[in-house]
């Protein structure tokens, strides 16, 4: 299969005229990166992978370990459709190798792949579908906040939704791409926008993740616009998140679905939940990674805090949607707290061995939390046994520092480089003087 594939690939760049074959990966922090060979190198990449300098990308080799190996995976080989007229591009992604072909350990792509081998190990498949929110901004400008393109609120389709163009050309390229979407809409805020892709394996919608990351971009800014995924831009309105998601199959059989059960959910999908529920905190810091993430992460903007599940409550940490139909195949969860700047090749790692740590050890669900959990006090939460989620990157750090299983699910390799990174971007936030405590104190202190 993998030389019929790897066939596939060669015929096609020589029937379309294909001049360059861009490599993508990504960086433990979930940055593309890319080089680019000709069309002669190819079959050459396809048998033995391209070396590089692993020193150059940030979480990869140190210096006197630096080489490693990029190996495309024929399966993810796309036409690039923005590519100028006349000189065709593809993308293919690429595992990271070690010179002698053994995995390395600080790619984020080889964490998932390892996870799915062993979810299937077990006789599952585990498939996302994430719901991904961002802004269209103006171009920035240094020093000024972001300008939104519009006043817009939910599924607005009106003149007051300038972006709904953007949104219909970025379709459009994602499913040449080979990435079908389920829904796209203006969300709640203003300028923000949302687009839901269809369930795939993890590994094939880490990659899409990825991809819709860069063609949003690309598409608003052939238009001389700006998209971000930045968790948190505008004060006072909700900020950006990529809810998830989740089922396990066992071949064509949802493993999430039981008929007799009063929520329709089986065995495994209650001890996969608390599992997700357990190792929550644990596994925060590299779902909101970034130091904006936890300004997203706080009471009355729709965002989760606490650490509940329910079958309609968006207060909640995990929500069980109701399926459509009672379809069994769609029985489901779906994870709210992340946020689409995460690297979703970890994201996933975790979530899937958070899930399969209550599969296996039988953990016990808590009660369902049906109650709307902002209004409720935090005292007579606690007494409920309802935790809420780290308040800030520091917080999220200290608890993942202690995790077996984040350090298991990472490696030792990810999991030191994660921490050192994130502490500095913390050391650098703390010693941040803001406009918000300049305006506060400057004048009265």
């Amino acid at each position: 299969m993998l030389d019929q594939h790897r066939e596939y690939v060669l015929r096609t760049v020589e029937e379309r005229g294909v001049r360059l074959v861009r490599l993508w990966f990504t960086d433990v922090l979930g940055n593309l990166k890319s080089f680019a060979i000709s069309p002669a190198e190819l079959e050459n990449a396809l048998e033995d992978g391209m070396t590089f300098d692993g020193s150059s990308i940030d979480g990869f080799s140190r210096v006197q370990e630096s080489d490693v190996l990029a190996v495309p995976d024929p399966d993810t080989f796309e036409l690039i459709p923005w590519s100028e007229p006349g000189a065709a591009e593809a993308r293919v992604f690429c595992d990271i190798h070690h010179l002698d072909g053994a995995p390395f350990e600080g790619d984020p792509r080889q964490v998932l792949r390892r996870h799915m081998r062993e979810a299937h190990d077990r006789g599952f498949t585990f498939y996302v579908a994430p719901d991904i929110e961002f802004f269209y901004f103006d171009p920035p400008s240094p020093g000024q906040p972001p300008r939104p393109l519009d006043s817009g609120s939910y599924f607005d389709l009106t003149t007051n939704d300038a972006a709904g163009n953007l949104r219909k050309q970025t379709i459009r390229k994602l499913e040449q791409m080979g990435i079908p979407v389920e829904y796209s809409f203006h969300e709640d805020a203003p300028s923000q926008q949302e687009i839901d892709l269809r369930h795939t394996d993890a590994l094939t919608m880490a990659d899409s993740v990825m991809t819709f990351r860069l063609i949003v971009r690309e598409v608003a800014a052939g238009q001389g616009l700006y998209a971000t995924f930045m968790p948190k831009p505008l004060e006072g309105v909700q900020g950006s998140g990529m809810h998830v998601h989740l089922s396990l199959f066992r071949g064509d059989e949802n493993a999430f679905h039981d008929p007799d059960d009063p929520y329709n959910l089986s065995a495994v999908a209650k001890a996969f939940m608390a599992g997700l529920i357990r190792h929550a905190a644990e596994i925060t810091a590299i779902t909101n990674q970034t130091v904006n993430s936890y300004k997203r992460l706080v009471p009355g903007f729709e965002a989760p805090v606490h650490i509940s599940w329910a079958r309609n409550n968006r207060s909640g940490l995990i929500r069980v949607p109701v399926p459509k139909k009672a379809n069994p195949l769609a029985t489901r969860i779906e994870y709210r707290s992340p946020d689409p700047a995460c690297n979703p090749y970890l994201a996933f790692s975790l979530m899937l061995a958070a899930g399969l740590r209550g599969v296996e050890e039988g953990y016990e669900l808590p009660d369902e939390a049906d109650a709307n959990l902002f209004e409720i006090d935090d005292d007579v939460l606690a007494k409920l046994g309802i935790a809420q989620l780290p308040q800030s990157l520091s917080d999220a750090l200290k608890v993942m520092e202690g995790s077996d299983l984040v350090r298991d699910a990472l490696g030792e390799h990810i999991f030191e480089w994660f921490l050192r990174n994130k502490r500095d971007e913390w050391r650098g936030y703390k010693t941040h003087v803001s406009r918000f405590e300049l305006d506060r104190y400057l004048g009265s202190l």
